[in-house]
């Protein structure tokens, strides 16, 4: 007698569970921490003002603050275009705006979570299931890929394209796989065409792809997506330019990313993909030795790192790319040591195994929790909106660092909160000159305002003798003040500060 056909929610939960897995943790960690941080600046405050001043391009942040290099806008342009009815009908209910940051970041994790998917289908056609299901696992206990995924930095957009890259590559189709890192590489991250370079190589070395052909696909492609970013970021920065050529002068020419601080150049390896990756790091080694098919592929990935390494200014989020193609050959090496555990010899690294997975989830957590308190600027916009009720109009500044620790222009709320100034260059003696309700800012004593409120935020992590032996000193970040010449404000019931 046939087996009984699996229903269809079997098999869409066959289908999609590992996506659904994955989904679920990516939007954990939007909504426990919807903020954003200085470095996703740029994108956010765009996704913002196409949604809510359209057209409108004289209204919007980046013309008042440009940041140190102009980025292109296709990305923002195109995840606010898709977000744009669920961010309509909040509008509609005069749902907060800051719902509509969630949306946003939403859309940009399903769309890099989609290609983590296609990645994961040609893991389980070309190795198998387990190791499919490895590195769904291997995925899920780290907290810096799921995490980033929402994030709208022009690296999570860049990896969008590098994830369809690895994709295209897994599956022998090579044109496609640089016409991806050429549009990755040209319009969202330049420092892609380091990653180009050596898996292009490597295609050129296996004789997958003849030179002619590479050259004349790279080039076609790099002219379309040049002419595309110039014509649409022209139009918004209201010069002509090509944002990533800027950027790319900027980094290698000038090398002054390196006023932003520098690493050793061993960094990289020794600490950023030690912390992202956790037990996979190790692994991803081991399975390189075990299975010489993922060789190929990891190679080019590996030399992409050691040519980053070179640049001095170094950060987790510039090698992110590297991460899903380093997990494919870590579960490679987890399936085979799943697959001979009851084996003689195999026992011992299994239950190492086992432990790896347990300390990465632990780590994790910790990490999580770190992350959760370093927002105080965003906690802080939010606990003064929910602190007065007044219906009077208030005008609040926002100083540099808090801006840049979870502020964006979708904290604003509507009237009678009028104006949000986040003029810089204040000192401290001149704030009792300007007529500013509420002071958000990194100082405890200004004169002419009376500190109303702290927020704390995260300072460091503490070893201590008991359980559990790890915990988390956080301090007060951010200081809100309210202007002693308004006696309505001081009237409020106000915790103080420390």
């Amino acid at each position: 007698m046939a087996p009984p056909r699996p229903s269809p929610a079997a098999r869409l939960l066959r289908e999609y569970g590992w996506d659904l897995l994955l989904g679920s943790i990516a939007a954990f960690y939007a909504v426990m921490v919807p903020y954003t941080k200085v470095e996703e600046s740029f994108n956010v405050q765009a996704m913002h003002d196409i949604l809510y001043h359209n057209y409108h391009i004289e209204k919007y942040d980046h013309l008042e603050f440009p940041g140190v290099v102009p980025r292109s806008f296709i990305g923002a342009l195109v995840v606010s275009v898709i977000s744009s009815p669920a961010v309509f009908i909040m509008h509609l209910f005069h749902i907060p705006k800051v719902y509509g940051l969630l949306a946003v970041r939403m859309m940009l994790g399903s769309i890099t979570l989609i290609t983590l998917r296609l990645i994961r289908v040609q893991v389980k056609n070309k190795f198998g299931h387990h190791a499919e299901a490895f590195y769904v696992m291997l995925t899920a206990t780290q907290f810096h890929l799921l995490f980033y995924s929402t994030r709208p930095l022009p690296n999570i957009l860049a990896l969008a394209f590098v994830n369809l890259t690895y994709y295209f590559w897994f599956k022998g189709n090579y044109l496609r796989t640089l016409q991806a890192l050429i549009v990755a590489a040209v319009i969202f991250r330049c420092d892609m065409i380091l990653l180009l370079g050596t898996i292009g190589l490597a295609l050129l070395l296996s004789r997958s792809i003849s030179l002619l052909e590479a050259v004349k696909c790279c080039v076609s492609t790099a002219i379309i997506c040049i002419g595309f970013t110039v014509l649409v970021d022209s139009i918004m920065w209201r010069r002509i330019l090509w944002p990533e050529f800027e950027v790319l002068w900027f980094n290698s020419v000038l090398n002054r990313s390196s006023e932003w601080g520098t690493h050793p150049i061993h960094w990289y390896f020794t600490s950023a993909l030690p912390r992202s990756m956790l037990v996979a790091y190790p692994l991803s080694v081991v399975g390189a030795s075990l299975d010489r098919r993922i060789v190929k592929y990891i190679l080019p990935v590996f030399l992409f790192v050691i040519l980053y390494s070179k640049l001095p200014h170094k950060e987790l989020r510039f090698i992110i790319a590297s991460i899903p193609m380093l997990n494919v050959s870590a579960s490679l090496a987890a399936s085979r040591v799943y697959n001979n555990r009851k084996k003689a010899g195999w026992k011992l690294l299994y239950v190492l195994m086992i432990g790896g997975f347990l300390a990465s989830l632990g780590y994790s957590s910790v990490t999580f929790m770190a992350s959760y308190n370093n927002y105080p600027g965003g906690y802080a916009l939010k606990a003064l909106h929910e602190a007065d009720s007044l219906m009077k109009e208030k005008t609040v500044h926002i100083d540099a660092f808090t801006a840049m620790s979870g502020v964006s222009r979708f904290c604003e709320s509507e009237y009678p909160w009028s104006r949000y100034s986040k003029e810089e260059e204040i000192s401290i003696e001149e704030y009792q000159e300007r007529n500013f309700t509420y002071l958000l800012n990194e100082h405890r004593h200004i004169s002419g305002y009376k500190c109303l409120f702290a927020v704390d935020g995260f300072s460091r992590a503490k070893i201590q003798p008991r359980i559990p032996p790890l915990s988390l000193v956080k301090e007060p970040k951010v200081f809100a003040h309210g202007n002693t010449r308004d006696p309505d404000i001081l009237s409020l019931n106000w915790p103080g500060c420390p």
